[in-house]
């Protein structure tokens, strides 16, 4: 962290050419004191600062009487527009900037009128790397060890950023700056999404006066979970399909917020924070965009091929050395592509072609945010740090890939076959929540190995990185190589617009921030210069890594990121590996044999940093850490009652019916003319439960993450008042049986009754039922239907009730394993332990 003190000792690193363009760190107050148009910028170690003094005079009138303003709070003079844009999931190769086939073009735009960072790393998960940028501090330190939704009750693992971080955007906002959030929040705790707050964890409480965007880790981009500051909107509702899409609207959002602050406050800069969706899955571009990289036939020679031409490409740029070794293809784990069928073959590239439209997609409408503000005139001193991803490229879409998101982490996915069959044409469009097949995602990682959720490996955590300045980056389309991190952001950002980092902020006195400034790469003297980021862990589910000083340790990768249910394992016994960065690039040549006591150095240098930055316990599971109860307004609870109609309540404080037996009981009445609606649904068109009248006859459907829909109907209801019951037995054990790495419990059958009055209607088996998570970015609805629908074919959304809901009580019995249950569970425990060993 660069601090006030610090400037002098800087001199000497940065040259006092480059400094003299930083803006002035001296407060300054300006437009006469206690006048309407005063100005002040603060010392910035108190935020809120301090109230002002009244420097005016009170007697007993105001005839008498002289008045004082309190000085409006503006940044340093000269303090730049701060644009901070990142993508998702897009690992070093997908970018033509860094070598990859898909055209980038407004990222090739920041790294020609700037720098290009080859050597910046993320986290290898969304929701950490997205809390480590917008703190300054490491994933754990800022309670983001996993993703959200994964959160459990430790201080690194809550998914809680603690009132002793302040995000850049408080920072900013308090120091006089203008502060937005487009696009993803993933660090608002799952358990905190609804309407019934607290919203102090929300974008809008985290320092950020104005948020356009979802809340949770990924959102349909034709239907999402879009918010505005707190409130859920629907600017997509009554629009043809394929004709709105998130990528755009969040552009136009973003382009109108900047105008429109431009206008009212001309001199008063900006900080924008975009976070598109894109490339995250579900993979949503505009057909435009499909048919565009479709012509181009960038995929047809097959994903071996495309690591050939990506690694070439990237020693043509000078992205990686020119000695570099081109890791190995796993062959013992990915098939290569002449290995495949014709029909693999043809729906492979058809997956592949939607994500590169998508990333070329959310490239373009970057694009057109860059280019707003050189429309304003802003360009020149508009400090633009553009990351292309959050880590690397993702796997979770299975070895085929599959046509629903849902279906992959539930354990299921329809074969090649069918998704030829009933998926290949509606690819990407809003029938689909789509992902690729994992070998696409390992060579979009060229050159290095491993993908998303690997933190030991540079496939999972090396992206690409262009920054521009023109105002003091004079270096235009230069390379740095230096090591850096994602939690150097927000230091490289305070020391360019002058602002400390406070000491106290509401009160609170911050830890330090703990990553260091960039700018010093900014300077062409200092092109070869030494990184001031020395030591650096790494860690997701056990996975972890340790750099220091040119040299990185790894474990090797014992959870596949495609393999959601695989055993954890003993964490402790995880093999280590050893590169030599100096001479090797890309991690290709293990040296821990040749090197076994820096090996141990590199070992024993990792826990301390785990130690120091809350790294610890360790935890290897996945998804154990998904369904466990967590403090949502309905922890606790099994009986849960609504007396009106209600939308938009998140899964993560929803009631879970999942590995559960329940009871649904809705208390209605039906006028002459018949009525018909939803009373209470879940999910949506990807997974979901739906209890509602179709035409008059009460119907209750399960969708099982699209690949079957089981259905309970009745008769024809009456009209008057009327007692509508889903009743659902669960045949098994439950979720208890995670915590003896057995599965066993999750996922199973069941019998629903449908009662009308009491009397049984409607009586089915349902053989599986969903055993992780339903849709998650749809929310539970009383009395209607937002965003999909859990059964296209019967209604379309809202699909309002159109008699009266009188009360509709939802009672869960959740199943609760016996002192028998965890001896066998205990006995099968310790079974599969001795096999693994």
């Amino acid at each position: 962290m660069i601090t006030r003190r610090a400037v002098p000792a800087l001199l000497a690193v940065n040259g006092a050419a480059l400094l003299a363009a930083v803006p002035a760190l001296a407060a300054e107050t300006k437009g006469g004191p206690g006048s309407p148009s005063a100005t002040t910028t603060i010392d910035g170690k108190q935020l809120p600062a301090p109230d002002q003094k009244f420097g005016g005079v009170i007697k007993d009138t105001a005839q008498e009487s002289k008045p004082y303003w309190p000085a409006r709070i503006v940044p340093p003079k000269g303090a730049p527009n701060i644009l901070l844009i990142m993508t998702d999931d897009a690992g070093y190769g997908v970018a033509s900037t860094f070598g990859g086939v898909i055209p980038t073009p407004a990222l090739d735009r920041i790294a020609q009128n700037g720098l290009r960072y080859t050597n910046f790393h993320s986290t290898a998960l969304s929701s950490p790397t997205r809390a480590a940028l917008i703190t300054g501090r490491n994933h754990h330190s800022a309670g983001f060890g996993v993703v959200a939704e994964q959160a459990t009750g430790y201080p690194g693992y809550d998914s809680i950023i603690a009132k002793d971080k302040a995000t850049i955007g408080r920072i900013l906002k308090d120091n006089g700056y203008h502060t937005s959030w487009f696009g993803k929040n993933h660090n608002t705790p799952s358990f905190q999404a609804s309407q019934a707050g607290p919203f102090d964890q929300w974008p809008v409480g985290m320092g950020f006066e104005y948020f356009y965007g979802f809340i949770g880790g990924d959102t349909n981009q034709w239907q999402p979970n879009l918010f505005r500051n707190t409130t859920q909107i629907y600017p997509f509702e009554g629009k043809p399909a394929g004709t709105w899409n998130l990528t755009t609207a969040m552009a136009d959002d973003a382009i109108a917020y900047m105008k429109r602050m431009n206008t009212l406050t001309p001199d008063q800069p900006f900080f924008v924070y975009y976070v598109p969706g894109g490339t995250h899955a579900p993979h949503h571009p505009t057909k435009e965009w499909v048919d565009k990289i479709s012509k181009m036939h960038l995929f047809d020679d097959g994903w071996n091929k495309l690591r050939e031409t990506i690694f070439a490409n990237q020693k043509r740029l000078g992205v990686i050395p020119q000695d570099a070794k081109l890791t190995p293809w796993p062959d013992d784990l990915l098939k290569k592509w002449d290995q495949l069928t014709a029909d693999e073959k043809k729906l492979f590239i058809r997956q592949v072609e939607v994500f590169a439209a998508y990333a070329a997609y959310t490239d373009n409408e970057i694009g057109r945010v860059i280019q707003a503000v050189e429309d304003m005139g802003k360009l020149d001193n508009t400090l633009i740090i553009y990351i292309e991803g959050d880590n690397g490229t993702s796997a979770e879409g299975t070895m085929i890939g599959t046509p629903n998101e849902m279906a992959m982490f539930n354990g299921a996915n329809p074969p090649v076959e069918a998704q030829l069959k009933y998926f290949y044409d509606i690819w990407g469009t809003d029938k689909t929540y789509n992902h690729m097949a994992v070998p696409w995602a390992w060579a979009f990682d060229t050159p290095f190995s491993w993908t998303k959720q690997i933190a030991s490996h540079f496939g999972g955590v090396r992206q690409g990185v262009a920054i521009s300045w023109p105002k003091v980056i004079k270096d235009k389309g230069s390379i740095r190589n230096q090591f850096h991190h994602v939690i150097d952001i927000v230091p490289t950002i305070l020391e360019a617009t002058g602002i400390p980092q406070p000491d106290l902020v509401d009160g609170i006195k911050q830890s330090p921030i703990e990553g260091v400034s960039m700018m010093y790469t900014f300077d062409k003297k200092n092109e070869k210069a030494p990184t001031t980021h020395t030591t650096q862990y790494f860690e997701m589910m056990g996975d972890r890594g340790i750099y220091h000083d040119g040299w990185f340790a790894g474990t090797t990768v014992h959870r596949y990121p495609w393999d959601n249910f695989a055993p954890a394992g003993d964490l402790l016994k995880y093999e280590w590996q050893l590169w030599d960065l100096n001479k090797d690039w890309t991690q290709h040549d293990d040296v821990a044999a040749k090197y076994p006591e820096k090996l141990k150095e590199m070992e024993k240098l990792f826990w301390q940093e785990a130690k120091k930055f809350q790294v610890l316990p360790l935890d290897n599971s996945f998804v154990t850490r998904a369904i466990v109860p967590k403090p949502s307004i309905t922890a606790g609870r099994n009986v849960f009652t609504w007396t009106e109609p209600m939308i938009g309540i998140p899964n993560g404080d929803a009631p879970s019916v999942l590995n559960s037996s329940y009871t649904f009981k809705a208390e209605v009445e039906i006028p002459q003319t018949g009525a018909e609606g939803m009373l209470i649904t879940q999910g949506g068109r990807f997974g979901g439960y739906g209890f509602y009248l179709l035409k008059n006859k009460p119907v209750f459907l399960w969708n099982l993450v699209d690949l079957k829909r089981v259905r309970w109907e009745g008769p024809a209801l009456t009209p008057g008042k009327h007692v509508l019951e889903f009743d659902f037995k669960y045949d098994g054990l439950g979720m208890g049986t995670l915590a003896f790495g057995s599965n066993s419990g999750i996922g199973r059958g069941g019998t629903g009754i449908l009662k009308v009055d009491g009397k049984e209607v409607s009586t089915q088996k349902m053989e599986h039922t969903i055993p992780i998570i339903l849709q998650f970015d749809e929310s539970l609805d009383i009395g209607s239907d937002t965003l999909t629908g859990v059964n296209d074919e019967d209604y379309q959304p809202p699909f309002t009730f159109t008699g009266k809901i009188n009360k509709v009580t939802l009672t869960i019995d959740r199943p609760k394993l016996s002192p028998e249950d965890i001896k066998n569970l205990e006995e099968a425990q310790r079974k599969a332990a001795a096999v693994r060993e």
